[in-house]
């Protein structure tokens, strides 16, 4: 039997998480009839490869997706705003990964780890929204647990690299770098204050509950893609001078009793995630390995001796592939195999 191929768009391909999102399409080997890459009309005209192919980017427009059955979108949330209900209308079906759809009750939010179940909702709407990059790879460690014992309450801090803000902060971080150590001027253009040797704990906008909209961002969507509205969440997310890879500590108070050596058998079973735990070894997920791969690693896994049903968990994964393009291709690999 002929396995069934799809016409796929890319909607924001000269990004960073565009460019991630043809190379994922490329190395899981989607099945792919033709492509398209869309981007602005400042980027139309120049070439991406795929399959050895040189494509021309075309701009992004309200009549781009005729005959497109799958688009995924890394545009931002304006432009997915503006033209996933066009694509949509036009029966191709969105997988987004901007925060404009994430809450949206008609728009399953999904982890193929965690609520593959979910994507059967796209035809509310025609669009799938791909959660945050630090809320994919906590659910994805944390979710087994979840199964298994519960979880009433989660602390995390995030240590999230420049990557996360596109490819200028990238330049701004290792611009600033090479300044200070040739003791030259630097300038501060992406981040309001120097990332160089700093940590900023201020990712997206201040809210009116002194969260950022980042923070808010997990605890909104933990309870989305969980089903749970009582579970407890808190949240500081901190922008680190690192180029890929966020890194989370997590703490987590369960429902039932699970020791330290159960979550790591559980977690060694549990699908994309890889446990890095010895520490007389000082083996625990760091963020340079992470980077060009696909798992979600944890190590570090202890029990809160301050609570009786207390976890500590320290989690490493890239957040441009699995923290966004990955899981959007993921997500658009179910959709081809058991939906379309």
């Amino acid at each position: 039997m002929t396995e069934k191929k799809f016409n796929v768009a890319v909607a924001g391909a000269t990004g960073a998480v565009g460019n991630q999102m043809i190379t994922c399409l490329e190395e899981r080997n989607f099945p792919v009839k033709s492509v398209k890459f869309l981007a602005s009309h400042r980027s139309a005209g120049l070439k991406l490869k795929f399959r050895e192919k040189e494509i021309a980017v075309e701009e992004l427009k309200e009549d781009s997706f005729k005959g497109i059955d799958i688009a995924i979108f890394s545009a931002g949330g304006g432009p997915s705003k503006q033209f996933a209900p066009c694509a949509a209308k036009d029966g191709c079906i969105v997988v987004d990964n901007s925060s404009a759809w994430r809450m949206d009750p008609e728009v399953p939010l999904v982890i193929p780890e965690v609520n593959p179940a979910a994507i059967k909702d796209y035809t509310n709407k025609g669009i799938i929204a791909n959660p945050n990059c630090s809320t994919i790879q906590m659910l994805v460690a944390l979710y087994p647990i979840y199964q298994k014992c519960g979880i009433k309450r989660i602390v995390v801090s995030t240590y999230q690299a420049v990557s996360g803000t596109g490819l200028k902060a990238i330049e701004e971080l290792a611009n600033q770098t090479k300044a200070i150590l040739n003791f030259q001027d630097y300038e501060t253009k992406v981040y309001p204050h120097q990332i160089a040797f700093n940590c900023l704990p201020h990712i997206d906008i201040f809210l009116e509950n002194g969260y950022t909209k980042e923070e808010m961002k997990m605890v909104l969507e933990t309870r989305k893609i969980f089903g749970n509205e009582d579970i407890g969440v808190t949240a500081t997310t901190v922008r680190v001078p690192v180029f890929y890879s966020h890194s989370e500590a997590i703490n987590i108070e369960t429902e039932e009793h699970i020791s330290a050596d159960q979550v790591k058998e559980l977690l060694s079973h549990a699908p994309g995630v890889k446990v890095l735990d010895d520490p007389a070894k000082n083996l625990y997920p760091l963020a340079v390995n992470a980077a060009g791969t696909d798992f979600t690693y944890v190590g570090r896994i202890r029990e809160d001796e301050s609570i009786p049903n207390g976890i500590n968990l320290w989690v490493v994964a890239d957040n441009i592939r699995k923290g966004a393009a990955t899981n959007a291709v993921q997500i658009a690999e179910i959709l081809a195999k058991n939906y379309l």
